[in-house]
């Protein structure tokens, strides 16, 4: 039976558990299994060697997130699932303190990290935690910030009396014997949409974290939307009100990637602005960023590459010139084939293709599926036919299904 969470931390709030921790490397899971053993042999309790490798485990996972902040921080496994990139919440941060902001309470803070970002532009900051081991790591985790206190408490019921800022990161899980569930009705989330909403009518500057599949009729009037990547992968939209809220943009797309950050933003509300010609398959094809698919700004992108659409309804572009954008990756067009597996087959054994990369958008193949028919025999097939590696894009124009031969740039 798993520990529960509170098992994997009450053992390190000790001296001895503390500093155990603190006394570990990186965590190497080929490594683990002898690393128990001596813990054990030198006299530890099984109960904290098992948390303390787990916290280490949690740690050097964290680093992708946190980067160095990690190695002094406390974590569990949900709460590190949801929290917040370091750089994202520095964002978050950002727009509180641009609005001079003096007080803010991160409701449902979970691991504290916006409180932390908060906190470190002399941000004060309530953070408000219901689950009392989650709440536990927080307090260890904002240590170093006098101006930031914990609370345990439901977000819900807190009193915000001197305070002029709010933030929410909801949660949008549900955990049972069988693991975590994904919600997916933002009044099923805790808190739910319509207490954000009701904050934001109080007047106070408000921002919260929702998933980046959030439905554009779901998102509130008289909000700013910010759909955020990093490094290619959606990880919110942000909703905006008042006080940190941009005059003059409905929705926006924040990029951020290993050249810096890139945002293209919109007055429009969703549905409307700019409509992209549609044309044909020819010379570079652009895959838009996530965020852009997601703020509903694709056209926005064709219409700056001087490209359309190769259909209305699918978020690939074409253009006759290769143009540098961070809002979408390019692929030189070497081919433009009807989709049809026999004739694709013949195409990969002529051509000697051993790596196929296959991408799709608008339509219902399986890229996995296809490339074990494409490439039948696995690795040792694939290495016999030879090493040239190509990349197919399968999309619908119309009614008709097409594989598109491309290059990476």
């Amino acid at each position: 039976m798993p520990h529960a969470p509170q098992d994997q931390i009450a053992p390190l709030l000790t001296p001895e558990g503390w500093d155990l921790l603190a006394s570990l490397g990186p965590y190497k899971e080929e490594t683990s299994f002898e690393l128990n053993s001596a813990l054990r042999k030198a006299g530890h309790s099984p109960e904290l060697v098992s948390a303390v490798l787990t916290q280490s485990r949690l740690r050097t996972r964290a680093e992708a997130k946190f980067g160095g902040f990690a190695r002094q921080m406390l974590f569990t496994q949900a709460g590190l699932e949801q929290a917040t990139r370091f750089n994202v919440a520095a964002r978050h941060a950002q727009r509180f303190a641009g609005a001079n902001i003096s007080h803010v309470a991160d409701l449902g803070c979970g691991l504290a990290a916006d409180s932390m970002a908060l906190a470190s532009m002399d941000i004060n900051v309530t953070a408000v935690e219901m689950d009392e081991t989650t709440a536990a790591c927080a307090t260890v985790n904002l240590i170093p910030f006098p101006n930031a206190t914990v609370v345990h408490a439901d977000a819900t019921a807190v009193p915000l009396d001197g305070i002029d800022g709010v933030w929410l990161d909801p949660a949008r899980r549900v955990t049972s014997t069988s693991g975590t569930k994904r919600i997916w009705d933002p009044e099923a989330f805790s808190p739910p949409l319509s207490f954000v909403e009701s904050l934001a009518a109080a007047g106070k500057a408000v921002g919260v974290k929702m998933g980046p599949g959030m439905p554009h009729d779901s998102v509130p009037a008289g909000c700013e939307a910010q759909w955020v990547s990093v490094a290619g992968d959606v990880t919110e939209v942000a909703l905006w009100f008042n006080a940190v809220r941009r005059p003059g943009i409905r929705r926006a797309a924040l990029v951020l990637g290993a050249a810096g950050a890139a945002e293209l933003t919109s007055p429009e509300d969703f549905g409307a602005g700019p409509a992209a010609p549609v044309g044909p398959v020819e010379g570079y094809l652009y895959e838009p960023d996530g965020a852009v698919i997601r703020a509903g700004l694709v056209a926005d992108v064709a219409l700056h590459l001087g490209g359309h659409l190769v259909d209305e309804h699918i978020a690939y572009i074409c253009a006759p010139q290769l143009v540098d954008t961070p809002f979408a990756r390019a692929y030189k067009i070497l081919d433009v084939m009807p989709y049809n597996v026999k004739a694709l087959k013949a195409w990969v054994k002529a051509e000697g293709i051993g790596v196929l990369d296959i991408k799709k958008r608008g339509t219902a193949v399986t890229p996995e599926e296809l490339r074990k028919q494409l490439l039948p025999g696995g690795k040792a097939a694939a290495k016999k036919a030879g090493n040239k590696t190509a990349t197919l894009v399968l999309t619908r124009i119309g009614e008709d299904r097409v594989a598109i031969v491309v290059e990476p740039v």
